[in-house]
């Protein structure tokens, strides 16, 4: 008995020796993936949103997909809408420099917040298992014999994968402007088209397709690394002859004018995260490389990766300063120049046919309506009960079969009738015209 009194004597004091959990650093972290889900920012963006909830370095975070033109649309949402939000950070990377030189973006990189590198990946080059191409070799030479017919399928317009093909083309000596490429706009798009074969061969980091690699639903044809990888069995670029080393890298951004305390913050959870086991078993289980930069090695390393980039796609015919060649920007001008045609000739039909309406809605005055003259009978092409004629009565046409009525007519009683309505009803000017036998 005075054991257990003196154990829990000691328990308030073995209480509030024991180190205190750490205070996370941020309540709710959003993360946006500038594309659809299932490609490489989606993945980066929910194993961070698990690493960071792991690891205790924040209380809850979410991820949001702005999907489009390889991440400018998701770029231009953020700058614009999170300017000095300091709660929310956004993937980037390699494909997003690319598309910002195809696509010609009026905000680049350097519009946003550069907080650290995170991730390498190599690509791989994959067929369908049912493909006639056994081998890389196979499929150069198909692709020499005729570069249109071979469709390459990837991700966005001016990514990795399509600079990746342009730079595959130029070293077997086929122009890259003859490449068939097929843009999707994430992993979740391209994997289906690849497995059911709407595509000739699929590009895309080895995380995407390494499960289907193991299944044997798809066959590897080369990885871009510079060596073979331990767990894959998949010959390089360049032991096959095409000396080609690329691999596509993702990174974190904060918005633009996010203060120093903020970006701060952001700068210490995210190296807090990458040091975590909860993230290095994620980079295991991807099979990503650790690239990790600080933001000042990340923002120089940006610059140089900027002008290189540049410099691919200028030589590929795909950079911004390159103009669009062959007869397809011709014929889309034609058909844009045949449409504005149309369209007015049909804005000018509209607006003469609202005056003719309009004329014809509108009351006629006695003075007009002397000079206008109303087919009103068979046989009869002019019929008339002009408001001059009054009290004499209706008079009509000399020749054809009208005739002209006497006074105390009932002809005259009618045409009484419709004074402050002219003209008249057609049926009334039928029958005050009847070609045969005259009113009844």
């Amino acid at each position: 008995m005075p054991r257990r009194a003196a154990a829990f004597a000691l328990l308030p004091i073995l209480l509030a020796s024991a180190p205190a959990a750490a205070d996370p650093v941020y309540q709710n972290l959003r993360l946006i993936a500038p594309a659809a889900p299932g490609g490489g920012w989606d993945q980066t963006a929910r194993a961070m949103q698990q690493a960071l909830q792991s690891a205790g370095i924040v209380h809850t975070s979410s991820v949001e997909n702005i999907p489009g033109a390889a991440g400018t649309i998701g770029l231009a949402r953020f700058v614009t809408a999170e300017r000095g939000t300091g709660d929310v950070a956004m993937m980037s990377g390699l494909i997003m420099l690319g598309a910002i030189v195809t696509h010609r973006s009026a905000l680049t990189l350097h519009d946003v917040t550069p907080i650290a590198r995170l991730v390498g990946e190599y690509e791989v080059i994959v067929v369908p298992a049912a493909s006639p191409f056994r081998s890389l070799a196979d499929f150069i030479a198909a692709f020499k014999a005729n570069p249109e017919s071979i469709s390459w399928g990837g991700g966005s317009a001016g990514g990795t994968e399509q600079i990746l093909a342009g730079l595959i083309a130029d070293a077997v000596g086929v122009n890259p402007k003859r490449v068939n490429y097929i843009a999707f706009s994430g992993g979740g798009e391209l994997r289906p088209s690849v497995l059911g074969g709407q595509v000739s061969v699929g590009l895309d980091g080895l995380a995407g397709f390494e499960p289907y690699i193991e299944a044997g639903t798809v066959r590897a044809l080369a990885i871009s690394s510079a060596a073979r990888l331990p767990h894959l069995d998949t010959p390089t670029l360049r032991e096959q002859g095409v000396d080609i080393e690329l691999e596509n890298w993702r990174c974190i951004v904060a918005p633009p004018g996010v203060s120093a305390a903020d970006r701060q913050r952001l700068e210490g959870a995210v190296k807090t995260m990458v040091e975590s086991p909860a993230w290095r078993e994620t980079l295991e289980r991807f099979r990503w490389n650790d690239r990790y930069q600080g933001s000042e090695a990340f923002a120089a390393f940006l610059d140089s990766e900027e002008a290189r980039v540049l410099g691919i796609l200028k030589k590929l015919g795909t950079g911004g300063d390159s103009a669009p060649t062959g007869p397809y920007p011709v014929l889309v001008l034609a058909g844009l120049a045949i449409f504005a045609a149309v369209a007015a000739a049909g804005v000018v039909r509209g607006r003469r046919r609202e005056a003719q309406d309009g004329a014809a809605a509108a009351p006629a005055t006695p003075s007009a309506s002397r000079s206008r003259p109303i087919c009103c009978s068979r046989g009869c092409s002019s019929c008339r009960c002009p408001p001059a004629s009054w009290p004499a009565g209706c008079r009509a046409p000399a020749w054809g079969r009208c005739r002209r009525w006497a006074a105390g007519s009932p002809v005259r009683s009618r045409c009484r009738t419709w004074r402050g309505r002219w003209p008249a009803p057609r049926w009334a000017l039928r029958w005050a015209c009847s070609p045969a036998s005259g009113p009844p």
